[in-house]
This record gives C-alpha cells, structure tokens and sequence, in this order.
C-alpha cells in the first residue's frame, strides 16, 4: 500500500509540472520557437531539425543561431532546400554553433535535398525498412544520413543508440513532431510514429531529477536509462510517457531540483 501511494503521489506531482510547463508561455524562450514561427509543414520540420541538433549550451544562443540558419534560408527552408544553387550556399560559411560548424551544415542542407526530392515528409526518414522500436528507427536513420558521400566530422552530430548514446537531440526533436496535444507546444504534424513509441529526451537535467525520484536506477544519461525511464513513465500514461519531459527537465533546468 505505502508503495502504491508513492506512486500514486508521484503521479499527480509529476502531472502538475506537466501542466505547468507544457504551456505557450514557454515557447518564446525555447528552442522550439524558431520552427514555431513556420506554418507549412516542411518548413517546420526542417528549422525544428536544424535547432534540435544544435540544440546543446546556453538557450539564448541556440535560438539566436538556429535563427541564423533559417534566416540564411530566406524564411523559407523547404523552398530553399529544394531550389538553391551553389552560390546560395556561401552564406552558410560564417553560421557555427559550438562544434557543429558551415561543414556540418552544408552537407545536412544537400542530404536533405536528396531526401525531399524522393520524399514528402522527414518523418519517412525515421520509418525506414519497416523498424519496430525506436532503437532500430534512430540506427536506421543515423545510417540513412550517411548512406551518402559525407565528411566525417559531421557523423558525431547525429548520435545513433548503437553507441548507446540517449540521442537526447534526436528523442527531443522527434517528441516536436509527433505529440498531439491540446496545448499547442509540440506540434504533432507526424502520424507515422505515435506518441507511445518516442524515448524520453534524455540529458542530464532529466537523468539526475528521475535518479533522486527513484525512476531510474542508475544516473547515467545513455540510451539504456532512456529507454528504461520511459518504460517506467508508461506506468503513469502508457499513450504519451514523453508529456513528462516538460516535468524532468523543468525540475532540473528550470528549478533546479536537488
């Protein structure tokens, strides 16, 4: 009984920070802002791409760069990913954010123009050979990127479970596309991959607040705590485990939980 109860209290915790964190108020010093300022899907998808991968340090910057980078691509990244030639690349030379630098950048912008010449939507990418788990999806796509001739720096910026990294960028990105909710933060524009299929996004704010909650046994952000802290949050809501990211990772960026 005591166990149940501090599940239970657990539970409706967890559930209030969701509440208070899932929220438009917060969007505007988010990362997901900068796709939010889109309305077609494709652009969103693409500027929700390139923020979530540099989406790593102080938030300010990222915005500020990840903005850069869409207003490189004229407001409107499908259209520019599609249609730009050579020398419109030449702006992208100064962009950089940390280690992810025009190299990395450049060769993303030509994979995606292969990638949408043959596909409508990036959510085709991470559906690939009929995947069943979301391991075998981010190990699929990780290897679909680079399917093509690439420089090898750029590998280490799309993190693949293989090397049992939690793809934290990746998982964050994914929750943008797929959660459908009446909030209106995430966007939910993806119906390929449900809810129940996404692995929280890992860091680690979100490791140390589920370790001292006891969610997770170990305070180490991998892809196996990934996945086991999202197996044991489909305890409290089996069709969107994810909803608790807002929870985990407010208590631990934004409040500083100890």
């Amino acid at each position: 009984m005591a166990m149940a109860k501090a599940i239970s209290d657990l539970k409706i915790f967890l559930d209030n920070k969701v509440k208070e964190y899932n929220n438009p108020r917060f969007i505007e010093g988010d990362p997901i802002c900068v796709p939010h300022t889109f309305s077609l899907k494709q652009d969103i998808e693409i500027a929700g791409f390139f923020t979530a991968l540099i989406a790593w340090g102080n938030r300010t910057t990222i915005i500020q760069n990840a903005n850069r980078m869409v207003d490189a691509m004229d407001q409107s990244p499908y259209q520019f990913i599609l249609q730009h030639e050579e020398k419109d690349l030449k702006r992208f030379l100064d962009i950089k954010h940390r280690t992810f630098n025009a190299t990395d950048l450049l060769y993303l912008i030509h994979f995606l123009k292969l990638h949408y010449t043959s596909y409508d939507s990036l959510e085709d990418a991470f559906v690939l050979n009929n995947a069943v788990t979301m391991r075998e999806r981010l190990i699929n796509f990780h290897k679909y990127v680079f399917s093509f001739e690439h420089p090898e720096r750029t590998r280490k910026h799309i993190s693949t479970p293989e090397k049992n990294s939690a793809c934290k960028r990746l998982n964050m990105y994914l929750r943008w596309m797929v959660r459908k909710d009446k909030h209106g933060v995430d966007f939910g524009i993806w119906n390929k991959l449900t809810m129940k299929d996404l692995i929280i996004p890992m860091d680690v704010h979100v490791s140390h607040v589920a370790f001292r909650l006891g969610l997770i046994k170990e305070n180490k952000a991998n892809w196996k705590t990934a996945e086991g802290l999202t197996e044991k949050l489909k305890e409290f809501d089996p069709k969107d485990p994810c909803q608790y990211d807002f929870a985990l990772f407010a208590l631990g960026a934004e409040e500083r939980v100890r």
